[in-house]
């Protein structure tokens, strides 16, 4: 009878446990920001000087934007674009853009972002350092971002990141187009906190 009954104190133990990890998890998550970004009220364009007009969207692209507490610190934002859908509402531009002398999309089809580090510089501004990967080489930039809508569970992220076309192979040109070395990429992203504590920034 004694016996049993340990067997049984053990099983409830076990029960408990079991119910105790169970729990643990979904308490941890409702901790943590959960955002989610729309691309429908979202964009990624980029821009270059150039003699003729050099600028489009990227109308196919991912990004997600993932905190591990309330620390803004601890946030990391990833984009990735499909580099084939590049607009610039030129068929001959479009065509340049994809080919091996510029994004070569056939060999690396995504354009990446992946945030490192995340700063506070204002009461709405951010340094976001990070990976930034394009025709398959990798290499620390920073995307600059300005936030609005803070604290309300909805608002925009708006930034730009610039980069040296020729640090990552990209040297030749367009025929009969003069085009800078300088690009610059700008997202225009809508976020919605769906769960969790807001972000805790500096005022």
């Amino acid at each position: 009878m004694l016996k049993a009954q340990t067997l049984s104190g053990r099983a409830r133990f076990a029960a408990l446990c079991f119910l105790t990890a169970a729990l643990l998890p979904s308490l941890s998550r409702a901790q943590v920001p959960v955002f989610e970004i729309t691309p429908g009220d979202s964009k990624i364009t980029f821009f270059v000087k150039a003699s003729v007009a050099l600028e489009g969207t990227f109308e196919k692209w991912d990004s997600t934007l993932v905190f591990t507490s309330p620390d803004v610190s601890t946030g990391v934002l990833d984009i990735k674009i499909q580099a084939a859908s590049v607009d610039t509402g030129s068929g001959m531009k479009d065509g340049k853009l994809k080919s091996k002398d510029f994004f070569n999309v056939e060999q690396d089809p995504t354009i990446t972002f992946v945030s490192k580090k995340i700063t506070q510089t204002g009461p709405t501004t951010f340094d976001l350092d990070g990976d930034f990967t394009i025709r398959g080489v990798s290499k620390p930039e920073t995307l600059k971002l300005t936030v609005s809508g803070a604290g309300t569970g909805s608002g925009e992220i708006n930034g730009t990141m610039a980069f040296d076309r020729k640090d990552y192979g990209m040297n030749k040109g367009i025929p009969f187009v003069k085009i800078a070395d300088r690009v610059e990429v700008t997202v225009n992203l809508h976020a919605k906190r769906i769960s969790g504590p807001p972000v805790a920034l500096k005022q």
